[in-house]
């Protein structure tokens, strides 16, 4: 059956998959149709969709005040009766025809996936959002100092890489966002190892001309010792920072955000960040690619200080 959408835009059904489509009321978190395209919706009779609304209202499955209206539409004297999502859905159950059959093996399909993920995707939706998605991020760009870029297809690689759903990015707004971790191993740390490893940087970055005499040098001494206290502290016995992942993330939070170099602050973190992971052995490190690490260490660079435990769990995403 081709895809069908009636004149008003309430309802467009495509039975390749047997998914149905519907332009939603907001307010309600619901959709409103007439009888007549429940009857083009299913392809049955007209006899046959008011039997079934009148079973589903009789046998209280469900309830019709809140489920039936009428409304007066243009050009038209009488009042049109329109019945919810819920009518739609529960006589699509009822119907017998091999288009309603075609829609209970995609709603099934859709409910299965809903109980064994503990979520379900619209696809479709996701990929009509990507130019909207690009636009927030390049929007974000003009808030930026100007010496910071932000390239929108590296931020996108990046939220691809902490959360396969896009539950994440919702949590995300909504400040719910979850540090997460599970590798527990004892990795040992000190403040002068990674500061020598930094210096190492820098002698590298020297020699290729990509970093001055300024690079990496202590605003004052003891900053990255006392960094590095802070990831590694205790406390009643048992670490702050329980797992790895954890560790590694506040190590990059706070290498960027307390500016311990008078220069080269943001290079140093992501390589401390990166040089942590692999020191802990923790093949999850694979996940953090060269535009990722990029996009992450902007972000926290530019983030607000009320932010920091939100941007701390970004981190730790996207070692999950």
């Amino acid at each position: 059956m081709k895809k069908k959408q009636e004149k008003n835009d309430v309802v467009i059904y495509q039975a390749k998959n047997g998914a149905i489509e519907l332009q939603a009321d907001v307010a309600h978190e619901t959709i409103w149709t007439t009888q007549a395209q429940i009857i083009d919706l299913f392809a049955i009779d007209q006899s046959v969709v008011s039997r079934h609304i009148s079973n589903v209202f009789r046998d209280g499955e469900v309830e019709k005040e809140s489920n039936m209206q009428k409304m007066h539409i243009a050009n038209s004297d009488k009042p049109v009766t329109l019945y919810s999502l819920d009518v739609v859905l529960s006589v699509g159950y009822r119907a017998n025809s091999k288009v309603a059959i075609e829609f209970r093996k995609w709603a099934t399909k859709t409910l299965r996936e809903h109980i064994t993920k503990g979520y379900t995707i619209n696809r479709k939706q996701i990929a009509k959002n990507y130019d909207a998605f690009m636009k927030a991020v390049s929007d974000v760009q003009t808030l930026l100092p100007e010496h910071v870029v932000l390239d929108p297809k590296s931020i996108l690689e990046l939220i691809k890489e902490f959360s396969s759903t896009w539950v994440s990015l919702d949590a995300y707004d909504k400040g719910t966002l979850k540090q997460i971790g599970t590798t527990k191993k004892t990795v040992k740390l000190t403040g002068a190892e990674l500061t020598e490893s930094i210096h190492s940087l820098r002698a590298e970055l020297m020699k290729k001309g990509e970093a001055t005499e300024m690079f990496a040098q202590e605003r004052s001494r003891g900053s990255v010792e006392g960094i590095v206290g802070n990831v590694m502290q205790s406390f009643g016995g048992k670490p702050v920072y329980a797992t790895v992942e954890k560790k590694a993330a506040h190590l990059l939070y706070f290498m960027v955000k307390n500016h311990p170099f008078t220069d080269g602050n943001k290079r140093s973190g992501a390589f401390a960040f990166i040089w942590f992971l692999r020191k802990a052995q923790l093949k999850k490190a694979g996940n953090i690619n060269p535009g990722a690490l990029t996009a992450l260490t902007l972000l926290v660079a530019e983030s607000a200080p009320q932010k920091k435990d939100q941007m701390v769990a970004l981190i730790t995403q996207t070692l999950k």
